[in-house]
C-alpha cells in the first residue's frame, strides 16, 4: 500500500515534503499534483521506477518524458538552449507549459525519444511540485497521470488512491487540480512550434 500525504497546496508542510522526497530517493514512484492535473514522478536515474511508470501508463519507447524543475538553474544540465530560447523560457516560467528541447548527454537514454534526442522540460506554477524538486535537489522525471483507455488526466487524490494505491509508493493529496493538460511548445529549432494547445497563454509563442 502506498503512503498518503495531505499537503497544503499553498503552504506545503516541509516535514511531509521531506517524507515524500524520501520515497523518490529510495527509488519509489510518486503521484503528485501540478498546475495541470496530477502526474507520476520518480528520480531521473531510477530505471526500475521509470519502467513501472511506463507500465502504469502503458507507454511505448516513443513517448516524450518530461523533467520537472524548480526553476531554470539546472536547465543547461539537461537541455541545449541559446540566449533567445532562454529568454523565452524565463518569461513564461513558472507556468503550465511543457517545452521540448534538445537534450544534453546528461539525460539518461531511457528518457529520450529514440530518434530525436529530445526531452520535455517543465517549471510548474504549483507550490507542492516546486517544493518537491527543490527538496530533491535535482529534476524529477514526470508524466501526466492519464490511465490507459482514458483521455482525461486524473485530478482527484482519492480517485488515485482507489485506483493506484497498490501500484505507486506515495500519493500526495494537494486538493483538486485542473483537468486541462499543459501547452506543449517545441523549441528545438529556436522557433516556437505549438504541438499541443492546453493551459496557459499562447501569445508568447505566436509571431
Amino acid at each position: 500500500m502506498s503512503q498518503f500525504f495531505e499537503i497544503h497546496p499553498d503552504n506545503p508542510q516541509q516535514r511531509l515534503i521531506q517524507q515524500a522526497v524520501d520515497i523518490l530517493r529510495s527509488g519509489g514512484v510518486l503521484a503528485y499534483p501540478t498546475d495541470s492535473a496530477y502526474a507520476l514522478g520518480c528520480c531521473v536515474g531510477e530505471k526500475k521506477a521509470i519502467e513501472r511508470i511506463k507500465r502504469i501508463r502503458e507507454l511505448d519507447d516513443k513517448h516524450n518524458f518530461t523533467l520537472i524543475c524548480a526553476d531554470l538553474s539546472d536547465l543547461s544540465v539537461y537541455a541545449k538552449v541559446d540566449n533567445q530560447v532562454f529568454r523565452m523560457l524565463k518569461n513564461t516560467t513558472p507556468g503550465p507549459y511543457t517545452f521540448i528541447l534538445n537534450a544534453t548527454s546528461e539525460v539518461p537514454r531511457l528518457l529520450l525519444h529514440p530518434k530525436r534526442r529530445t526531452i520535455g522540460l517543465r517549471v510548474p506554477d504549483h507550490q507542492i511540485t516546486r517544493a518537491l524538486v527543490a527538496e530533491l535537489g535535482s529534476a524529477m522525471m514526470s508524466v501526466t497521470l492519464i490511465l490507459p483507455g482514458e483521455t482525461q488526466p486524473l485530478h482527484d487524490a482519492e480517485d488515485i488512491r482507489d485506483q493506484l494505491s497498490k501500484l505507486v509508493d506515495g500519493i500526495i493529496d494537494g486538493g483538486a487540480c485542473p483537468t486541462e493538460p499543459t501547452t506543449v511548445v517545441n523549441l528545438c529549432t529556436g522557433v516556437p512550434e505549438i504541438t499541443r494547445e492546453g493551459r496557459g497563454d499562447l501569445r508568447p509563442f505566436q509571431s
